[in-house]
């Protein structure tokens, strides 16, 4: 590793705890932080000891780490664009001791680059990814180039995410993503072609507001009806985590898409 290339990752950060503490991870002081679409993302992903593991858009390695935690062991790869927090991420998975390749790379990239970077097609067994998801024609962007990257998605990115994890997963591989609820149909459209199985959770902030987010698992060449949870509530009425979600956050507990 780049040492210096490290200095510079680590030169601003502050080192933050989750799921109650079992896991702490070092992450950029400003711009796009670890938030609660990562956890809930690893909590709503099916794996079983022993399986390649591939987090798109990994960032710091919050989702991939926290579902490696859970899980172990796993084979773990992390996918990033930006250096510096792949940086991080490699950081995190050696001080939290969980086992992983971090890789940096354009998700968007051709099967040339990702099969030069060791990921050849069909030979995942999961794929999790919390893509960007803000329309840059309807959202303004932040001044911070790191948060903007996170966020914003130009047109065809979730497209070309979802083909890059189709080649990726062996047949019957598993997809979970974490999607804003607004465009669902553009999420669902899109897994139409080469995915089926789906099992769909709304993420509401609120139980009377709709949905923000949904969770989305979907299964490489997969046949059975699409099924739809009863939404998960984030905050009860004075906007507190409600039980089922403070569980999840500490770990304790997964979300029904886990449950293969």
């Amino acid at each position: 590793m780049n040492c210096g290339r490290m200095s510079e990752a680590l030169r601003d950060t502050t080192v933050d705890a989750f799921l109650g503490g079992q896991l702490r991870l070092r992450q950029p002081r400003s711009g796009h932080r670890v938030g609660h679409d990562a956890i809930l993302l690893a909590a709503a992903t099916a794996a079983n000891p022993g399986d390649r593991v591939v987090e798109f858009g990994a960032g710091v390695g919050a989702a991939g780490l926290v579902l490696a935690h859970r899980m172990r062991p796993v084979s773990l790869v992390l996918v990033e664009i930006d250096r510096e927090l792949a940086a991080l991420a490699r950081d995190n998975a050696a001080s939290n001791m969980i086992a992983a390749d971090v890789i940096v790379l354009d998700v968007t990239d051709d099967a040339g680059a990702f099969t030069a970077a060791g990921l050849a097609p069909d030979s995942a067994d999961v794929v999790l990814m919390n893509p960007p998801f803000n329309d840059p024609a309807r959202h303004r962007a932040s001044p911070d180039q790191t948060r903007a990257s996170a966020h914003m998605a130009p047109p065809g990115m979730l497209a070309a995410w979802i083909h890059a994890a189709r080649r990726l997963l062996k047949s019957a591989g598993v997809l979970t993503v974490i999607w804003r609820a607004d465009g669902i149909s553009e999420l669902l459209a899109t897994l139409d072609r080469g995915f089926g199985s789906l099992v769909i959770l709304p993420v509401h902030g609120e139980a009377a507001k709709p949905a923000i987010r949904v969770l989305v698992r979907a299964v490489k060449g997969g046949k059975a009806p699409a099924q739809i949870h009863a939404g998960l509530v984030l905050n009860d009425g004075a906007g507190v985590p409600n039980r089922q979600v403070a569980e999840v956050l500490a770990g304790r507990r997964t979300l029904p898409l886990a449950i293969a």
